[in-house]
């Protein structure tokens, strides 16, 4: 009997200590900047920003990103208020300054609670996105 007990502390004192580092990597994974590799931030986008690529990126961003940034990019989307993180206004200067290949590898990524889209968008659709998201562009 003693021994269940003790099997019983040690499984469950294991799991509080697996729970709690991972929160904490949850936690400090949200809390510093997206370390994009310089390679990735070189890359070029090869579609041109014209109808075609923009149809494509909106039809995808629809699918895909909509929920949670909003049909303006806001970060205003259905899903975004369910979320504990805040969800990135596409249309700001942070965003829009950054580079297609900067954004590109983001958008491959992900980073919780965003998906990872290379498992479900492919190359041309991430960046077609790129194309539409430019378009959120504030006008000042």
């Amino acid at each position: 009997m003693k021994i269940n007990i003790r099997k019983r502390i040690i499984v469950k004192s294991t799991l509080m200590v697996f729970a709690f580092f991972y929160a904490t990597l949850t936690f400090a994974q949200h809390s510093t900047p997206w370390n994009v590799p310089e390679a990735a931030k070189l890359k070029k986008n090869p579609y041109p920003s014209e109808e075609f690529s923009l149809d494509r990126g909106k039809k995808s961003y629809k699918l895909d990103c909509i929920r949670c940034h909003g049909a303006g990019g806001k970060g205003d989307g259905t899903s975004s208020g369910k979320l504990e993180k805040t969800v990135a206004d596409l249309s700001s200067d942070l965003v829009q300054n950054q580079s297609d290949g900067e954004l590109y590898w983001k958008i491959s990524e992900g980073r919780k609670p965003m998906p990872i889209a290379k498992r479900t968008l492919t190359d041309d659709q991430r960046w077609d996105i790129i194309n539409y998201i430019r378009t959120f562009k504030k006008t000042q």
